[in-house]
């Protein structure tokens, strides 16, 4: 039951800690560079990239008139200044600035003023940074300065300064290269493979670099996208932007006449089914294990490349048993459910403490959801939305059925990693004429408090009816509680989306919810009365959207089968009709 982090893992941390030190005092060396990071630069784009993310306008022109909103923070430039020489507000900050991503936002503005700003930016780091910074060098922030610079190539590989541009994205790619090795073996490591074998397909760089490129992006693949199309880190975002971007080079691969591995193609057919399954009507991602809504219009555009370049059609899957979640749908109505623990290693340095929790979409909008994460987040707000009260699940004394590394020197080697889930989580499906039912199971609070936690959840087939019902148990080979006449508090809550609006009943047993589109369903429960407490959403991105959840609140015994009150609740959702307007 749970898991920890073992010695043999802080060791594991600790020698790649060494070799990433070994490599960046090696680089500190200018001989030892010139070697390494020399060589010939390339006169001229190979292939332009088709980026499928659009920038945000209104944040590009922003940093035009010179606030950075990186995130969560931000960094005031007076005019005639550099954002490179001052100090940034914290290292996260820092991290964004350098790693350029903001650049489609400023490019994005579409202005001789803002390319020319973009330019200057650029050139700017150059002079400074360019030759060598064991903070902007590496890895993950080198990573995803390569793959914003390129894309944003066609827009900045013009005029006099193109060759000091081109020949310094080929320094920081044959880099990338020999750093992919010491990079961490997460989400690190495959995002660099394939910023890499972009930048070398649109430069046409060597072709031991592109080698070097290909098997390191086939050997992540391989390693990191599951069989069902679900990221390693099973979060839902992650497996989508992965979809983005393989797409993306796959496209310049393409326009350049570069082949790529096999493995490219068949990662871009599994994300494409697990994409498919996990999305919610309307378009959005479950804000499940550190992600959010991801971009909509991008996954759009990718999925209709993935496909030949029409909108994908015909029937989802409704089980991802590698990654953990099911899908049900029935009319217009879609659960999804997280029905496995956080991911293991390193992959779980972003998870959350989210199992049994579901969202569900009805009508085309999004109702009970996740508080979600989004990167442009102030950091405060990280710790709060990993925790069990976050999602729409039931949490036993206020705690999470997942608890994370303490803060101190061993989160610091291995990050914020789960050091005890709750394993295992078990789940049964069951589909018939009446509808689909669910039944998972987890023992998250099973060590601390003698209670497992029995989530059932029944979607009718017309989509008109959600029922579930939550119960507490004490597994009959724990035996006797020690204290029989003891009670533990438990919360179950229903975040809903921000744009519902919720009104409780007389006498607080139900509530009303309106759908943006007037649509109205009542949520009903046996468990005593409802409170309407405040939330909120941040799977949207910045700034965070204030929004309201349900809250069913109870005592539970320390025995018991959890098929009887107190240790037994039972709530639904039922469709009303059209009732009013959600807005006003």
């Amino acid at each position: 039951m749970g898991r920890q982090v073992t010695p043999a893992d802080l060791a594991a941390a600790m020698a790649r800690r060494l070799r990433r030190d070994v490599s960046d005092f090696a680089n500190a060396f200018a001989p030892y560079r010139a070697v390494t990071l020399g060589g010939r630069a390339p006169a001229a784009l190979a292939a332009a990239p088709r980026p499928l993310r659009r920038g945000d306008k209104a944040r590009g022109a922003a940093m035009l008139a010179g606030r950075f909103v990186l995130a969560g923070e931000t960094l005031t430039v007076p005019v005639g200044e550099s954002p490179w020489d001052l100090s940034a507000p914290s290292r996260r900050f820092a991290e964004a600035l350098h790693g350029f991503a903001w650049l489609a936002d400023l490019l994005a503005v579409d202005e001789p003023d803002a390319r020319a700003a973009a330019g200057t930016l650029v050139d700017d780091w150059i002079t400074r940074f360019g030759a060598w910074n064991f903070f902007s060098w590496e890895p993950g922030v080198l990573s995803t300065r390569l793959r914003a610079w390129t894309l944003a190539a066609p827009a900045l590989i013009q005029g006099e300064d193109a060759p000091v541009r081109l020949a310094s994205l080929a320094r920081q790619a044959r880099r990338l290269a020999r750093a992919i090795a010491v990079a961490p073996p997460d989400h690190t490591r495959l995002d660099a493979a394939l910023s890499l074998a972009l930048t070398a397909v649109c430069l046409d760089l060597p072709g031991a670099l592109k080698s070097r490129a290909g098997a390191a992006l086939e050997s992540e693949l391989k390693s990191q996208i599951l069989p069902d199309g679900g990221h390693v880190s099973r979060s839902p975002q992650a497996a989508a932007d992965y979809l983005i971007a393989l797409c993306e080079l796959d496209a310049a691969a393409a326009a350049a006449g570069v082949p790529l591995p096999p493995e490219v193609r068949r990662a871009i057919d599994r994300l494409t089914g697990f994409v498919r399954f996990i999305r919610l009507p309307g378009g959005a991602l479950p804000g499940f294990h550190g992600g959010g809504e991801g971009d909509a219009r991008a996954l759009d555009a990718a999925l209709a490349y993935a496909v030949g370049g029409k909108a994908p059609t015909g029937k989802v899957f409704n089980v991802a048993p590698h990654t953990g979640y099911h899908r049900a749908e029935a009319g217009a109505s879609v659960v999804i459910v997280d029905a496995a623990e956080p991911p293991r290693g390193l992959h779980g340095a972003q998870s959350h403490a989210s199992a049994l929790a579901f969202e569900f979409a009805a009508s085309g909008a999004r109702i009970i959801v996740s508080c979600g994460w989004a990167p442009d987040h102030g950091a405060r707000w990280r710790e709060a939305v990993r925790a069990t009260a976050a999602h729409s699940a039931l949490t036993l004394e206020e705690t999470s059925s997942a608890r994370l590394i303490e803060p101190g020197w061993r989160r610091n080697l291995v990050g914020a990693r789960i050091a005890h889930g709750p394993d295992p989580v078990r789940v049964r499906r069951n589909e018939e004429e009446l509808g689909v039912w669910l039944e998972a199971s987890h023992d998250g609070y099973r060590k601390a408090f003698g209670l497992s936690l029995r989530r059932r959840i029944f979607l009718a087939m017309d989509g008109a009816d959600l029922r579930g019902e939550d119960g507490l148990f004490r597994p009959v080979e724990d035996g006797p509680p020690a204290n029989p006449e003891a009670r533990l508090s438990f919360s179950i809550r229903f975040h809903l989306h921000p744009d519902v609006r919720a009104s409780l009943s007389r006498d607080s047993l139900s509530a009303l919810l309106v759908l943006p589109s007037g649509d109205g369903w009542r949520f009903r429960t046996d468990g005593g009365p409802v409170r309407l407490d405040r939330s909120v959403y941040l799977a949207a991105g910045a700034p965070p959207r204030r929004s309201t959840q349900l809250v069913v609140a109870g005592e539970a015994e320390p025995f018991g089968g959890g098929d009887r009150p107190p240790n037994r609740v039972r709530w639904a959702f039922q469709r009303l009709g059209r009732v009013g307007a959600a807005s006003g």
